[in-house]
């Protein structure tokens, strides 16, 4: 075995969480006139943190910076409200994180998503008793694309980044870890989060 930790991302890998923060998102700048399409969403902003989404939106749609905070704080309530309703433990992902831990690997997560957020919905998987460390957009100046969260979740494990292998799914989160200097496995989905699809890197998941 070549690596000495696993780390994920936690939004559209070890949670099927994409359409809850366009959703939420949403619903948080209905009052105040304005929306984002899912083109938009599905290309250019999904990935990034609330607050990079916001400063777009006023970039590029005139959204006040002074509607910043209210926006964000009723996006982060609609998400866990919408979390309550529909995450839940994923079987296939409890035997992974299992067996990686009995293998002695390290297990982080590396989220563009805000601490609470973060928690509670891991908390509503199942998830939270598997991963050592967890790295957010508030634990960094700079999230993702740029590599700080990746570089200090290793740094917290006690890992060397080229000795990590990264599960990610998206442009940002991909372009974040290869920074950082870790080796990346893609997934579309949760649902390929599985024993059989790590073994492509991790021989030892899937003993013959």
């Amino acid at each position: 075995m070549k690596y000495d930790a696993v780390v994920f991302d936690m939004d559209g890998v070890l949670l099927d969480a994409t359409e809850w923060h366009y959703e939420a998102l949403n619903e948080a700048l209905d009052p105040f006139g304005y929306s984002i399409s899912r083109e938009l969403h599905e290309g250019r902003l999904n990935g990034l943190s609330t607050k990079k989404k916001l400063e777009i939106l006023t970039e590029e749609f005139g959204l006040p910076k002074e509607l910043h905070d209210l926006i964000s704080e009723t996006k982060q309530d609609r998400t866990l409200r919408i979390a309550a309703q529909n995450c839940y433990p994923n079987t296939s992902h409890l035997i992974l994180l299992n067996r990686l831990r009995i293998l002695g690997l390290k297990i982080g997560l590396c989220t563009n998503s805000i601490r609470q957020t973060t928690e509670q919905m891991l908390g509503y998987a199942r998830l939270l008793e598997f991963i050592d460390v967890i790295v957010t957009n508030q634990d960094v100046t700079k999230p993702k694309p740029a590599s700080d969260g990746y570089l200090l979740a290793c740094q917290q494990l006690s890992v060397s980044p080229n000795r990590t292998l990264v599960i990610e799914d998206g442009d940002y989160g991909v372009e974040a870890a290869q920074k950082a200097g870790c080796d990346v496995l893609r997934v579309e989905n949760p649902s390929q989060v599985t024993i059989e699809y790590l073994s492509s890197r991790i021989q030892e998941l899937n003993p013959i």
